[in-house]
This record gives C-alpha cells, sequence and structure tokens, in this order.
C-alpha cells in the first residue's frame, strides 16, 4: 500500500515537472539561425538561390532587387557576371529539415519551391514554335503554345520572363501566319490557345514588330472573327487583344479595324451579354478609344449612329445604376463620346434616368468619373442653352447646383473647373424655377475639409 501511494507521488511529480518544461519551452522565443535568414529581406529563406557571387537570397527579394536595375551584388558589391540566380537547394533541404525538427514551436516547413523558368529555355521554345509555324506543324505548335502558358501561369516571375523574351513578336508572328492561310476553320484551337497567350504576353504600348504583325488585315479580321462566333474565353481574349492594339492610337490601324464588318456589332453585344466584368471592361475601353480617336473624325457620326441605334445609351445608363468604379468610369468615357456629336445629346436627353444619373456620380465614384460627368452635363447644357432649359431644370431638382460647387471647393483639373463654372451660370439662370434637393445626397460623402 505504501509502495502505491510512493508511485502515486512520483507520477505527479514527474508530470509537474514535464509540464513546467513544456511551458518553459512554449514560452521561449525560438530563434532562427542567421545563415537561414536572407540578408535583404532578414527573414526565413523560402527559396534561397545563389548569385554568381556566392552570395544566398531569397529568390523573390533578389528578383525585386535585380528588376529594380540593379546589376550588383547587395552584400559584395562587385558586378554581376549573370543575372539569372541558382537554386541551392542544399540550403532549402537545411531549411526544411530545420523546419520539420522545430514543428512543436509551430514551425511550417517551407514547401519545394517550382523551379522557374530560365530565359535560355524560354527562347528554345520560343524557335520551335517558330519552326513549326513555317513546317505548318499545328499539332506540335498548338502542344508548346500550350507549354509555354502553363508555364506563364506558374507565377509571376515566369510571366515576366516570357514577356521580356520576346513572347508576343513571335506568338503575333504565329497569329498573323495562321490568319492568312486559306481557311480560319482548320485551325480554329490554334488560333485559339495563341490568342489566350497574347492576352498575357502582350505588354502595352506594343513594340513596332509586334504592332506590325497584328495591324495587318488578315491579323484584325481574325481577332473579329473570333470577337463574334469563337468560344466565350476566345471572345474574351480576342476583346482584350482589340482594347492593347486599339490603345496604340495608329491611325491607319483603327481606320482598318473600324471598316470589319461585325466589330461595332461585337462590342456591343459583349456589354448586354456580358461574359466578365474583364471582358466588360474591355469592350468599354475598346469602344471609347473608337469613338474618341481623333483619326476618324470623317466617320465618328457613322459610328455613334450605329452604336445608337443598337441601343447603347440605354445600355451604358443601365450599367451606371449599379456597376464598380472602373466599369463605371469606362462607361461614362463613352457616353461623354456619344455626346461629342448632337445626335448622342438628343438620344441621352430622351432617356429621363440620365441627368439624374449623371448627377449622382458626381463626388461619388471617383475624380475621373466626376470629369466625365460634368463633361456630358456640360455638353447637353450648352445644347438646352437657348432653349426651354429642360436639362437645367431636372439638374436642380436633384441637387446639381450644390454638387457643382462642392466640386468647385473639394478641386478638379482646370478643364472640369471651367465646364463647372459654365455650367452653373447655365442652372443660375433657371434657380428661381425651381430648385429642390435631397439633403441625405450628400450623407455619405467623404470631405477633405
Amino acid at each position: 500500500m505504501i509502495s502505491t501511494w510512493r508511485r502515486r507521488i512520483s507520477a505527479r511529480r514527474a508530470a509537474k515537472k514535464q509540464s513546467l518544461e513544456e511551458e518553459d519551452n512554449a514560452n521561449m522565443e525560438l530563434a532562427i539561425p542567421s545563415h537561414f535568414r536572407c540578408p535583404i529581406s532578414l527573414d526565413l529563406m523560402k527559396d534561397p538561390v545563389t548569385l554568381s557571387t556566392g552570395i544566398t537570397y531569397d529568390r523573390e527579394s533578389i528578383e525585386k532587387w535585380i528588376e529594380a536595375g540593379n546589376v550588383t551584388c547587395p552584400i559584395t558589391k562587385r558586378v554581376l557576371r549573370d543575372l539569372e540566380p541558382i537554386p541551392n537547394h542544399a540550403i532549402r533541404k537545411i531549411i526544411q529539415d530545420w523546419c520539420v525538427e522545430n514543428r512543436s514551436y509551430g514551425v511550417e516547413r517551407i514547401p519545394t519551391p517550382r523551379i522557374p523558368i530560365t530565359s535560355h529555355e524560354v527562347l528554345e521554345i520560343l524557335t520551335k514554335i517558330e519552326d513549326a509555324i513555317r513546317r505548318k506543324d499545328d499539332e506540335s505548335c498548338l502542344g508548346l503554345v500550350s507549354m509555354i502558358k502553363s508555364l506563364a501561369k506558374e507565377s509571376d516571375r515566369n510571366k515576366r520572363c516570357i514577356v521580356s523574351n520576346r513572347a508576343g513578336r513571335v506568338l503575333s508572328a504565329a497569329f498573323e501566319a495562321l490568319s492568312k492561310r486559306d481557311s480560319i476553320n482548320e485551325h480554329v484551337a490554334l488560333c485559339e490557345e495563341i490568342l489566350s497567350m497574347l492576352t498575357i504576353s502582350l505588354a502595352s504600348p506594343l513594340d513596332e514588330e509586334t504592332k506590325k504583325n497584328m495591324s495587318t488585315s488578315e491579323s484584325l479580321h481574325s481577332i473579329v472573327w473570333f470577337s463574334r462566333f469563337g468560344s466565350l474565353p476566345s471572345q474574351r481574349n480576342a476583346v482584350l487583344v482589340l482594347k492593347v492594339i486599339l490603345s496604340c492610337n495608329d491611325q491607319e490601324m483603327v481606320e482598318d479595324l473600324v471598316k470589319i464588318e461585325g466589330l461595332l456589332d461585337a462590342l456591343v453585344k459583349l456589354i448586354k451579354e456580358p461574359i466578365c466584368p474583364t471582358t466588360t471592361k474591355a469592350s468599354l475601353l475598346a469602344m471609347y478609344y473608337i469613338i474618341t480617336s481623333s483619326q476618324l473624325n470623317s466617320d465618328k457620326k457613322a459610328i455613334i449612329s450605329r452604336f445608337l441605334e443598337m441601343g447603347m445609351v440605354q445600355n451604358l445608363l443601365e450599367i451606371l445604376v449599379d456597376s464598380e468604379r472602373s466599369i463605371c468610369e469606362k462607361a461614362l468615357g463613352v457616353l461623354d463620346g456619344i455626346c461629342s456629336h448632337r445626335e448622342g445629346r438628343n438620344k441621352v436627353c430622351e432617356n429621363v434616368l440620365a441627368v439624374p444619373l449623371l448627377v449622382k456620380k458626381l463626388l461619388r465614384v471617383s475624380d475621373l468619373a466626376s470629369d466625365f460627368s460634368v463633361s456630358i452635363l456640360w455638353r447637353l447644357g450648352k445644347d438646352d442653352e437657348d432653349g426651354e432649359g429642360i436639362v437645367a431644370l431636372e439638374a436642380l431638382r436633384v441637387g446639381a447646383f450644390q454638387k457643382l460647387l462642392l466640386l468647385l471647393q473639394v478641386g478638379c483639373k482646370e478643364t472640369t473647373k471651367e465646364k463647372v463654372t459654365e455650367l452653373l451660370k447655365i442652372l443660375n439662370l433657371y434657380r428661381n424655377s425651381v430648385e429642390c434637393i435631397d439633403s441625405f445626397d450628400f450623407k455619405n460623402l467623404k470631405r477633405p475639409f
């Protein structure tokens, strides 16, 4: 009986001692060995790489250093013979073992990183794509394009490496070559994959060679065809490429593009039947570039008339009712372009929602949205200046006068300020006739004063 009692006392003491040791261990701060830390970030290295100087860094930190334009080693200050860091597998495995040994402290084992693609590997794949296009070996070319697309999606580092090694030029040349063949239906899958990759590899602004490849009549016709008849992903990719092409504001390219049958219909359809927010933004931006292009003065009226026939004013106003900031800005930009012609202004005035929506967007969305809203109201007000003042009266009813005064106080760019001043003069003529404002309209407005 006494021995049993002694065993219980010993067990309790041992349990208490173990509990105290575990508590001490938990309270101890785990020290990361200095050679496991990146010399730049001072954090535990997750993907250690070694430079030509023999110093090891974490890949993310040293790549940011190199991408910033530095060509020297941060520690030794020596010029790097090679800007491609080499994975240090030995130190990475030691760090992983250390993480496993200290998992009781809450340390998680760092995952084994994928080895990023090198410039040499990118150039090798692109050369094979060029060769496959010359041999008209569509099957091999499709496999190669799919491979480089998968690599681009693995990491931002891979994507930057691919873009910086003339991928846009090679892929645009391949797309042009396929577009020049007899029938696009024979190689739809390959064209779709190249289009998808072009959305990743096209840098804006386009370099001259890429722009030359994409601006040929054959390439433009193919892009428009995919925006109309391709699968939903292809329509999305086609309009994203169109957006980049139009952003170049090249006179001949824009003129050739707008003459292609079905382009305007495709853009309107993608807005009326949206695939995703990215597609909607790209379609609106492409439409904005077309409407505001300085090279299309002779055709602009016909283009705007076509958009009006397809009901774009109603669609744009519906978008403004409840859309995210970026889409709202682009919709206002297109509406401002439409209002640059009288026919467009008349169509906007016919819609009872137009003026209240435009006034509501002032100081609510962004500075750019306010600029566009002011510009549209100014255009509408100038037309109505010598008439019955229908636009001015409606604007006053929904509180435009107070909002415009507040916009001047908050501050805006000079061109917008001039339009606001003119607009206030127009509205002031009708202030005695009617003035009504909902005080709740300013309830959530953030004022910097």
